[in-house]
């Protein structure tokens, strides 16, 4: 078993940034990519960036460029640094386990944490 706890969301003004946490414990040993997923009201979760245990990364269009995906290995955590965010990144913010298996692709294994919300006023 893996728990994911999500933390660094709040309120923020178009423009600004934020820099979300998700620490991992339990059997990080089994865990190989880690991700990034939104959900915004009516809306299906969609994933934002994903980064391999060996470091590549996969981003979103509508974020790339302006989020950063990094993992800490040693302390089983990962970022998403968030910047020049847009009133549309509103959503709560999930991080996931799984695998990245090609440029574009990347499948969860089932572990999520609880989710940390995100607001950007305009």
């Amino acid at each position: 078993q893996v728990q994911l706890v999500e933390s660094g969301g709040g309120l923020v003004q178009a423009g600004g940034s934020l820099r979300l946490s998700c620490v991992a414990s339990g059997r990080t040993v089994s865990i190989n990519g880690m991700g990034w997923h939104r959900q915004a009201p009516g809306k299906q979760r969609e994933l934002v960036a994903a980064i391999s245990r060996g470091g590549s990364t996969i981003y979103a269009d509508s974020v790339r460029g302006r989020f950063t995906i990094s993992r800490d290995y040693a302390k089983n955590i990962a970022y998403l640094q968030m910047n020049s965010l847009k009133p549309e990144d509103t959503a709560v913010y999930y991080c996931s386990t799984g695998t990245v298996y090609t440029s574009t692709t990347y499948a969860t294994s089932g572990y999520w944490g609880q989710g940390t919300q995100v607001t950007v006023s305009s």
